[in-house]
């Protein structure tokens, strides 16, 4: 009796027609289940926003090091960059490293 009343609605008439069926089989199908799905999609999306960000970092990095290579085009910047990188010196020279009291607490920290 239960059944019966059940086949005389329209949504159950609606639901039960084989071509909702199918398309909701297709629909479900094409969702999460297929090589193409909308999970797959999302996760490249992902990644291409994760790798978007790496290459606008990486730019920058470029920029900041044609400018460094620009600089040390010149003579004086050169001996500068090696003398405060390298701690290079000159021959008759004596090189003193005064760290600041803030400073080694930050590489103590680190």
């Amino acid at each position: 009796m239960k059944l019966k009343e059940l086949k005389k609605k329209k949504w159950f008439a609606f639901i039960s027609n084989i071509y909702v069926l199918i398309l909701t089989v297709f629909v479900v199908w094409m969702l999460f289940f297929d090589a193409n799905s909308l999970l797959t999609h999302i996760e490249l999306q992902q990644e291409i926003n994760k790798l978007e960000k790496q290459k606008e970092h990486l730019q920058k990095e470029i920029a900041r090091d044609k400018k460094t290579i620009k600089k040390l085009k010149n003579e004086q910047e050169l001996e500068r960059f090696g003398r405060e990188q390298y701690y290079l010196k000159r021959d008759n020279e004596e090189i003193y490293i005064i760290e600041n009291a803030d400073s080694l607490k930050n590489i103590t920290n680190e």
